[in-house]
């Protein structure tokens, strides 16, 4: 017989309705503008309540960092299925990444305000962000794991955690594009893109093989 999704509990309904009053609230508010006591509201639940379910404010950005990659997971897979070029699965990782974050592009530039500072707990590099970190790590390992182009054993080991960096360079270029349609985040893209197809014959070679995983261990290290 058809399966059906378990019921949420009371529980998992509450605190559903705070994650969701919270992203309208970053939405539509922004980040700096949006408290507590507006996302309680906004859920239909005290103050105290929201608390007990989320600490603070920060821990509500973290949930939502999770459901953004959840969602960038779910966008990316079947494109990762149909493409085993190593360039172009990276392409749609890049691409669906940055689509995910449509709904959220009013609100950003308070994001990156909020998170630039290297203690801050929202930061994406902080020890805070790590599942959702690992969650994109995670996608750009299965583009390089699965794909037809075999790298020597340490590149492909060292690249998912230096493509994260670079991932996050191109959400900052992606934040303050006023080009149409992003377009010249979408040409960033492009030209990195031309450039990693090119490197790629040339990595097994020693001099650009050594060459090439000290420098994707030292992009990797921002993210100690």
């Amino acid at each position: 017989m058809f399966e059906t999704e378990p019921a949420l509990s009371k529980s998992e309904r509450t605190r559903a309705r705070i994650s969701e009053a919270a992203t309208a609230s970053f939405i539509e508010r922004g980040y700096a503008d949006t408290t507590m006591r507006m996302i309680a509201e906004t859920a239909g639940v005290s103050v105290g309540n929201a608390y007990y379910y989320f600490p603070s404010k920060n821990h509500l950005v973290q949930d939502l960092y999770e459901r953004v990659q959840r969602e960038h997971a779910l966008a990316v897979r079947p494109l990762l299925d149909a493409e085993r070029a190593l360039v172009d699965r990276l392409r749609a990782v890049f691409e669906t990444g940055l689509s995910t974050l449509a709904p959220y592009e009013r609100s950003a530039p308070g994001f990156l305000a909020a998170m630039i500072a290297p203690d801050s707990p929202i930061n994406p590099l902080s020890a805070d962000s790590a599942p959702a970190r690992e969650i994109t790590v995670g996608l750009f390992r299965e583009a390089v794991d699965g794909a037809q182009h075999r790298l020597p054993s340490d590149i492909a080991e060292r690249l998912p955690d230096a493509l994260f960096v670079v991932y996050l360079a191109l959400v900052l270029r992606w934040t303050y594009d006023e080009s149409a349609h992003h377009a010249g985040t979408a040409r960033m893209l492009d030209a990195g893109l031309r450039l990693l197809s090119v490197a790629l014959p040339f990595v097994r070679v020693p001099g650009v093989h050594a060459t090439a995983r000290e420098l994707l261990t030292l992009v990797a290290e921002v993210r100690s």
